[in-house]
């Protein structure tokens, strides 16, 4: 058996959660405080994801650059593909927020969006 121990991001109380593993199969988790974290915790431990937010570079508007984001999680082991994607690519000006900077960023069948307006 193997334990691993996380920290729950999914609200502020930050739960220390521990999680009991036999090989790829939970056996048991504990330390959560409401349903999220037990959630939280089968998700990390069997299929790690993230949101990534970044900025992506704007041309032909007053500002340098627009935050953007990940429109949904997409698996964590993608985060460097998608990271290089987002250094790489452009925004013509104007950008609104919600629009997509990137489609299908990195294969994940996620697109890339505007967080912020840039004119």
């Amino acid at each position: 058996m193997e334990t691993k121990e996380l920290t729950c991001i999914n609200c502020p109380m930050g739960c220390l959660l521990t999680v009991e593993m036999d090989g790829d199969e939970i056996r048991d988790i504990s330390g959560y405080t409401c349903p999220r974290g037990k959630t939280y915790a089968e998700k990390e431990v069997t299929n790690p994801t993230r949101v990534v937010t970044s900025t992506i570079k704007v041309v032909g508007g007053k500002k340098d650059r627009v935050a953007c984001k990940t429109q949904y999680d997409i698996p964590k082991d993608k985060i460097g593909a998608v990271m290089e994607a987002i250094n790489a690519a452009q925004a013509q000006a104007p950008v609104v927020i919600g629009e997509v900077l990137i489609a299908d960023v990195a294969g994940t069948g996620v697109d890339v969006v505007a967080t912020a307006h840039a004119v």
